[in-house]
C-alpha cells in the first residue's frame, strides 16, 4: 500500500531557528574576500575583481536535532509518528486536509506533546474501501513546553564582551522587521561582524546552525541564518541569530553558563548588514511568542532596550 499523493509541508518554529532538520551535505569549497567597502564576503561563486581571494573548505553537516512528523509504512497501514530528538519538550500538531481510500477523516487534527527525545504515533491508517490509499497533510512543531513562563532570576547579561557597548538597531514598540510573535520584542545589536557573542543567561544548548554563509535582505533568506537557542530552566528558549559562518563552539546537550563564549555575531540569513538578533521565546501553544526582557546595567540595576540606544555589558 502506498500514499501516491502524500504530501508534507510544514511550518517555521522561529525565525531563526524553524524546525529541526538533520542537514547533510558533501563537503565543498567557497570563495572568502573583502568586497569594496571592506567587508567580508563567502560566496560560491569567485570574484572577477576582487584581490586576495581565499578558498574555504566548507563541511555542511551540522547534527541537529531531528522534529518532525514521519510516515512510517507497515505492511496493512501507515503510521504518522512525531519525533522529537530534542533535549526539551515539544509540541506537535497534524492536520488531515484529504483522504481517500483510508480509515483517516479529512480535516480531523491529531495533537501531542512529547518529553525530550521521545517520539509517539499520533495516528495510524489502513485501507478503507477500493479507491487507492491517497493522503495529504500538514504538520508543525513548536520547540518548548506550551504555557511557559518567562521567570528569569535575574536582568539578562548584554551578549557581549564586558565593558563594550554598542548600538540597539531595532526593539519593541518598533517593528519594521520584527513583525512576527515570535520577533516582537526581539533586539536586534549592531555588532560589527565577527564580534564574540556571549550566553546571556545560563541553560542548555538544544538546537544550532552554523553552515550558512550568505546573508542578503531578501525573503528568500529567512531559513539562512546561524543560529544558537538555548533553553532556560523556565522552559524560554534564547535565540541567538545571523551568527558568523562555521563560528559556532557549543554543540546541543551542552549546558552553558552566564557569560560563556558561544559563537561570533555576523551577517548571514535575512539581514541588510552584520548584527546579532537576540530574542527569548516562550511556547503559548502551538504559538512561539517572544517576551519582553532586560539587560543588566549598573550596580544591578534593570534596563528596558531601547531602540538607538547604547547598550553596555557588565
Amino acid at each position: 500500500m502506498r500514499c501516491r499523493a502524500a504530501r508534507l509541508s510544514c511550518q517555521p518554529l522561529l525565525l531563526t531557528a524553524l524546525l529541526l532538520f538533520s542537514r547533510g551535505a558533501a563537503a565543498e569549497e567557497i570563495y572568502k574576500y573583502r568586497d569594496a567597502n571592506g567587508n567580508l564576503v563567502y560566496a560560491e561563486q569567485k570574484p572577477d575583481s576582487a584581490t586576495a581571494v581565499q578558498t574555504v573548505p566548507v563541511d555542511l553537516d551540522t547534527k541537529v536535532p531531528r522534529i518532525l512528523v514521519e510516515r512510517v509504512d507497515a505492511a496493512d497501514h501507515f503510521d504518522f509518528r512525531a519525533v522529537n530528538e530534542c533535549q526539551c519538550v515539544a509540541e506537535f500538531e497534524l492536520r488531515v486536509l484529504e483522504t481517500q481510500g483510508l480509515n483517516l477523516a479529512a480535516n480531523a487534527v491529531y495533537h501531542a506533546v512529547l518529553a525530550p527525545e521521545s517520539q509517539r504515533s499520533l495516528v495510524q491508517a489502513s485501507p478503507a474501501g477500493t479507491a487507492s490509499p491517497e493522503v495529504r497533510y500538514r504538520w508543525k512543531a513548536v520547540l518548548g513546553a506550551p504555557g511557559a513562563q518567562h521567570l528569569p532570576h535575574e536582568p539578562y547579561r548584554a551578549p557581549f564582551a564586558v565593558g563594550a557597548s554598542y548600538r540597539i538597531s531595532q526593539a519593541y514598540p518598533t517593528r519594521e522587521t520584527h513583525n512576527t510573535p515570535d520577533s516582537e520584542y526581539a533586539v536586534d545589536l549592531a555588532l560589527p561582524d565577527g564580534t564574540p557573542i556571549y550566553a546571556a543567561r545560563e541553560g542548555t544548548v538544544i538546537n544550532l546552525r552554523h553552515d550558512a554563509f550568505r546573508g542578503s535582505a531578501s525573503s528568500l533568506m529567512l531559513d539562512q541564518a546561524n543560529m544558537v537557542e538555548i533553553l532556560h530552566d523556565d522552559g524560554t528558549i534564547a535565540v541567538y541569530a545571523h551568527l558568523h559562518w562555521d563560528s559556532v563552539r557549543v554543540q546541543p546537550g551542552q549546558h552553558v553558563r552566564r557569560g560563556q563564549y558561544i559563537a561570533d555575531s555576523g551577517n548571514t540569513g535575512f539581514t541588510t548588514g552584520p548584527h546579532l538578533h537576540f530574542a527569548v521565546i516562550r511556547n503559548a501553544g502551538l504559538t512561539p511568542v517572544s517576551v519582553p526582557l532586560q539587560f543588566s546595567g549598573p550596580g544591578g540595576t534593570a534596563v528596558t532596550p531601547q531602540q538607538d540606544a547604547m547598550l553596555t555589558a557588565y
